[in-house]
Protein backbone atom coordinates (compact mmCIF):
# COMPACT_ATOMS: atom_id res chain seq x y z
CA UNK A 1 0.00 0.00 0.00
CA UNK A 2 1.41 3.52 -0.87
CA UNK A 3 -0.09 6.63 1.34
CA UNK A 4 -0.53 9.20 -1.17
CA UNK A 5 -0.65 13.26 -0.75
CA UNK A 6 -1.98 14.93 -3.57
CA UNK A 7 -1.47 18.75 -4.15
CA UNK A 8 -3.87 20.88 -5.93
CA UNK A 9 -6.94 18.40 -4.76
CA UNK A 10 -9.79 20.86 -5.57
CA UNK A 11 -7.96 21.46 -9.59
CA UNK A 12 -8.78 20.27 -12.40
CA UNK A 13 -5.85 17.35 -12.59
CA UNK A 14 -6.10 16.92 -8.94
CA UNK A 15 -9.61 15.84 -8.74
CA UNK A 16 -9.18 13.51 -11.18
CA UNK A 17 -6.45 11.85 -9.63
CA UNK A 18 -8.23 11.81 -6.53
CA UNK A 19 -11.19 9.74 -8.32
CA UNK A 20 -8.77 7.48 -10.56
CA UNK A 21 -7.32 6.31 -6.81
CA UNK A 22 -10.67 4.86 -5.68
CA UNK A 23 -10.12 1.75 -8.66
CA UNK A 24 -6.62 1.52 -7.16
CA UNK A 25 -7.11 -0.58 -4.09
CA UNK A 26 -3.01 -0.57 -3.60
CA UNK A 27 -2.66 3.11 -3.15
CA UNK A 28 -4.69 4.95 -0.17
CA UNK A 29 -4.92 9.18 -0.02
CA UNK A 30 -3.63 10.04 2.97
CA UNK A 31 -3.72 13.99 2.49
CA UNK A 32 -5.16 16.44 0.06
CA UNK A 33 -3.64 19.90 -0.26
CA UNK A 34 -4.89 23.24 -1.50
CA UNK A 35 -3.72 26.76 -1.02
CA UNK A 36 -4.79 29.05 2.28
CA UNK A 37 -7.86 30.52 1.54
CA UNK A 38 -9.34 27.87 -0.65
CA UNK A 39 -12.99 27.27 -0.68
CA UNK A 40 -12.52 23.76 -1.24
CA UNK A 41 -11.12 23.62 2.47
CA UNK A 42 -12.26 21.26 4.86
CA UNK A 43 -14.62 19.55 2.55
CA UNK A 44 -13.85 15.79 1.86
CA UNK A 45 -11.63 15.17 -0.83
CA UNK A 46 -13.98 12.59 -2.81
CA UNK A 47 -16.75 14.72 -2.80
CA UNK A 48 -14.39 17.64 -4.53
CA UNK A 49 -13.15 15.12 -6.74
CA UNK A 50 -17.49 14.08 -7.24
CA UNK A 51 -16.76 10.81 -6.29
CA UNK A 52 -17.96 9.52 -2.48
CA UNK A 53 -16.56 10.48 0.65
CA UNK A 54 -12.78 9.29 1.04
CA UNK A 55 -12.83 10.52 4.62
CA UNK A 56 -10.03 12.93 3.76
CA UNK A 57 -10.18 16.87 3.89
CA UNK A 58 -9.24 19.42 1.86
CA UNK A 59 -5.96 21.17 3.72
CA UNK A 60 -3.50 23.26 3.72
CA UNK A 61 -1.12 22.11 6.25
CA UNK A 62 1.28 20.58 3.78
CA UNK A 63 4.23 20.34 6.89
CA UNK A 64 1.59 17.93 8.42
CA UNK A 65 1.24 15.99 5.30
CA UNK A 66 4.67 15.62 4.43
CA UNK A 67 5.98 13.08 6.05
CA UNK A 68 8.46 10.13 5.49
CA UNK A 69 7.60 7.28 3.28
CA UNK A 70 4.59 9.15 1.87
CA UNK A 71 4.41 9.77 -2.07
CA UNK A 72 3.59 13.48 -3.02
CA UNK A 73 1.78 13.82 -6.44
CA UNK A 74 1.89 17.34 -7.41
CA UNK A 75 -0.20 19.12 -9.76
CA UNK A 76 -0.38 23.32 -8.60
CA UNK A 77 1.94 26.02 -9.23
CA UNK A 78 5.78 26.44 -9.80
CA UNK A 79 5.93 28.35 -6.64
CA UNK A 80 3.62 25.85 -4.45
CA UNK A 81 5.06 22.81 -5.91
CA UNK A 82 8.74 23.96 -4.86
CA UNK A 83 7.52 24.83 -1.54
CA UNK A 84 6.26 21.48 -1.50
CA UNK A 85 9.14 19.22 -2.51
CA UNK A 86 11.33 20.80 -0.60
CA UNK A 87 9.21 19.95 2.37
CA UNK A 88 9.28 15.81 1.00
CA UNK A 89 13.10 15.76 0.64
CA UNK A 90 13.06 17.28 4.33
CA UNK A 91 11.27 15.22 5.84
CA UNK A 92 12.08 11.97 3.49
CA UNK A 93 8.86 11.57 1.30
CA UNK A 94 8.86 11.50 -2.08
CA UNK A 95 7.65 13.09 -5.48
CA UNK A 96 5.51 12.74 -8.53
CA UNK A 97 5.65 16.46 -10.37
CA UNK A 98 3.57 17.27 -12.81
CA UNK A 99 3.52 20.65 -12.68
CA UNK A 100 3.93 23.02 -15.60
CA UNK A 101 5.42 26.43 -16.06
CA UNK A 102 8.39 25.98 -14.17
CA UNK A 103 11.51 28.93 -15.08
CA UNK A 104 14.83 27.34 -15.73
CA UNK A 105 15.96 28.30 -12.17
CA UNK A 106 13.47 26.39 -10.47
CA UNK A 107 14.17 23.11 -12.45
CA UNK A 108 17.30 23.30 -11.43
CA UNK A 109 16.68 23.46 -7.95
CA UNK A 110 14.26 20.53 -8.87
CA UNK A 111 17.18 18.50 -9.88
CA UNK A 112 19.13 19.55 -6.84
CA UNK A 113 16.57 18.13 -4.84
CA UNK A 114 17.00 14.75 -6.53
CA UNK A 115 19.79 13.99 -4.82
CA UNK A 116 18.18 13.87 -1.53
CA UNK A 117 14.70 12.65 -2.33
CA UNK A 118 12.87 10.56 -5.04
CA UNK A 119 11.47 13.20 -7.34
CA UNK A 120 9.04 11.98 -10.79
CA UNK A 121 9.25 15.24 -12.97
CA UNK A 122 7.09 14.89 -16.35
CA UNK A 123 5.25 18.03 -17.78
CA UNK A 124 3.10 14.98 -19.27
CA UNK A 125 1.84 11.79 -17.53
CA UNK A 126 0.52 10.20 -20.47
CA UNK A 127 1.83 7.26 -21.13
CA UNK A 128 1.08 8.11 -25.23
CA UNK A 129 2.66 11.63 -25.38
CA UNK A 130 5.79 9.67 -23.61
CA UNK A 131 6.04 7.12 -26.38
CA UNK A 132 5.47 10.46 -28.80
CA UNK A 133 8.54 12.10 -27.02
CA UNK A 134 10.64 9.10 -27.96
CA UNK A 135 9.68 8.62 -31.47
CA UNK A 136 10.58 12.59 -32.06
CA UNK A 137 13.67 11.96 -31.77
CA UNK A 138 14.19 9.00 -33.98
CA UNK A 139 12.03 11.39 -36.65
CA UNK A 140 13.80 14.08 -36.09
CA UNK A 141 17.58 12.56 -36.48
CA UNK A 142 16.09 10.78 -39.57
CA UNK A 143 14.48 13.28 -41.26
CA UNK A 144 17.45 16.34 -40.23
CA UNK A 145 17.61 19.85 -41.43
CA UNK A 146 16.17 19.27 -44.78
CA UNK A 147 12.65 19.44 -43.01
CA UNK A 148 10.71 22.18 -40.99
CA UNK A 149 10.01 21.79 -37.80
CA UNK A 150 6.51 23.56 -36.28
CA UNK A 151 4.89 22.66 -33.29
CA UNK A 152 1.80 23.62 -32.62
CA UNK A 153 -0.57 22.73 -28.88
CA UNK A 154 -4.12 23.64 -28.06
CA UNK A 155 -5.78 23.86 -24.21
CA UNK A 156 -8.45 24.88 -23.20
CA UNK A 157 -8.88 28.81 -22.00
CA UNK A 158 -8.54 27.74 -18.71
CA UNK A 159 -4.77 27.08 -19.27
CA UNK A 160 -2.24 29.58 -17.61
CA UNK A 161 0.98 28.87 -19.20
CA UNK A 162 2.01 28.89 -22.71
CA UNK A 163 3.29 27.39 -24.35
CA UNK A 164 2.65 24.33 -22.61
CA UNK A 165 5.12 22.15 -20.72
CA UNK A 166 5.00 19.38 -23.06
CA UNK A 167 5.48 21.50 -26.34
CA UNK A 168 8.09 22.86 -24.82
CA UNK A 169 9.64 19.70 -23.91
CA UNK A 170 9.14 18.51 -27.68
CA UNK A 171 10.66 21.49 -28.91
CA UNK A 172 13.81 20.12 -26.32
CA UNK A 173 13.71 16.96 -27.63
CA UNK A 174 13.49 17.43 -31.68
CA UNK A 175 16.59 20.59 -30.43
CA UNK A 176 18.73 18.07 -29.30
CA UNK A 177 18.51 15.37 -31.78
CA UNK A 178 19.11 18.23 -34.56
CA UNK A 179 22.30 19.45 -32.67
CA UNK A 180 20.46 23.11 -32.05
CA UNK A 181 19.96 25.39 -28.97
CA UNK A 182 16.71 25.76 -28.71
CA UNK A 183 16.82 29.12 -26.70
CA UNK A 184 18.31 30.89 -30.58
CA UNK A 185 16.29 28.50 -32.68
CA UNK A 186 12.90 28.78 -30.92
CA UNK A 187 10.48 30.93 -32.49
CA UNK A 188 7.38 31.67 -30.40
CA UNK A 189 4.61 32.55 -33.07
CA UNK A 190 4.97 35.07 -35.90
CA UNK A 191 3.56 38.66 -36.11
CA UNK A 192 3.60 41.23 -39.04
CA UNK A 193 6.39 40.50 -41.42
CA UNK A 194 8.67 38.49 -39.70
CA UNK A 195 10.57 36.97 -43.04
CA UNK A 196 11.26 33.97 -45.09
CA UNK A 197 11.48 31.25 -42.46
CA UNK A 198 14.89 30.22 -41.61
CA UNK A 199 16.06 26.60 -42.19
CA UNK A 200 16.88 26.06 -38.46
CA UNK A 201 14.27 27.86 -36.48
CA UNK A 202 11.67 25.47 -34.81
CA UNK A 203 8.16 26.79 -34.49
CA UNK A 204 6.41 26.80 -31.42
CA UNK A 205 2.57 28.13 -31.22
CA UNK A 206 0.00 28.10 -28.82
CA UNK A 207 -3.83 28.18 -29.36
CA UNK A 208 -6.35 28.24 -26.12
CA UNK A 209 -9.98 27.09 -27.07
CA UNK A 210 -12.92 25.95 -25.03
CA UNK A 211 -12.65 22.94 -22.95
CA UNK A 212 -9.61 21.05 -25.04
CA UNK A 213 -8.14 18.73 -22.58
CA UNK A 214 -4.92 19.02 -24.80
CA UNK A 215 -3.79 18.16 -28.12
CA UNK A 216 0.15 18.29 -29.85
CA UNK A 217 0.88 18.17 -32.99
CA UNK A 218 4.90 18.58 -34.19
CA UNK A 219 5.43 19.16 -38.18
CA UNK A 220 7.99 17.97 -40.31
CA UNK A 221 7.71 19.99 -43.60
CA UNK A 222 9.79 19.66 -46.92
CA UNK A 223 9.43 20.45 -50.63
CA UNK A 224 6.50 17.56 -52.25
CA UNK A 225 5.96 15.99 -48.25
CA UNK A 226 4.75 17.12 -44.82
CA UNK A 227 4.99 14.28 -41.92
CA UNK A 228 3.39 15.02 -38.75
CA UNK A 229 2.71 13.59 -35.30
CA UNK A 230 -0.11 13.88 -33.17
CA UNK A 231 -1.37 13.15 -29.75
CA UNK A 232 -4.94 13.95 -28.75
CA UNK A 233 -6.02 13.76 -25.34
CA UNK A 234 -9.72 12.57 -24.54
CA UNK A 235 -9.66 12.91 -20.73
CA UNK A 236 -8.30 14.16 -18.23
CA UNK A 237 -7.88 10.73 -16.93
CA UNK A 238 -4.74 9.93 -18.87
CA UNK A 239 -3.03 11.92 -17.12
CA UNK A 240 -4.25 10.97 -13.89
CA UNK A 241 -3.75 7.07 -14.56
CA UNK A 242 -0.16 7.83 -15.51
CA UNK A 243 0.44 9.78 -12.50
CA UNK A 244 -0.55 7.06 -10.49
CA UNK A 245 1.96 4.40 -12.78
CA UNK A 246 4.52 6.92 -11.94
CA UNK A 247 3.17 6.82 -8.11
CA UNK A 248 3.66 3.37 -8.23
CA UNK A 249 7.21 3.62 -9.93
CA UNK A 250 8.92 6.32 -7.40
CA UNK A 251 7.52 4.51 -4.28
CA UNK A 252 10.81 2.27 -4.22
CA UNK A 253 13.08 4.43 -5.88
CA UNK A 254 16.38 5.68 -4.15
CA UNK A 255 16.64 9.77 -4.46
CA UNK A 256 17.40 10.93 -7.97
CA UNK A 257 15.25 12.46 -10.99
CA UNK A 258 13.50 10.56 -13.05
CA UNK A 259 10.91 10.92 -15.82
CA UNK A 260 7.75 9.10 -17.29
CA UNK A 261 10.70 8.04 -19.58
CA UNK A 262 12.31 5.39 -16.69
CA UNK A 263 8.64 4.68 -15.68
CA UNK A 264 8.15 2.77 -19.49
CA UNK A 265 11.67 1.71 -19.31
CA UNK A 266 12.62 3.63 -22.56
Amino acid sequence: MVDIIVAGAAGRMGARIVACMAEAPDLRLVAALEAPGHPALGADAGEVAGIARRGVPVTADAAAALTAGRVLVEFSTPEATLEHVRMAAGAGARAVIGTTGFSPRQRDEIRDLGSKAAILLSPNMSVGVTLALRLLATMAKALGDDYDVEITEIHHRGKKDAPSGTAVRMAEVVAEALGRDLATSAVYGRHGLPGERTRKEIGVFSLRSGDVVGEHTVSFGAPGERLELTHRAHSRDTFARGALRAVRFIATRPPGLYSMQDVLGL
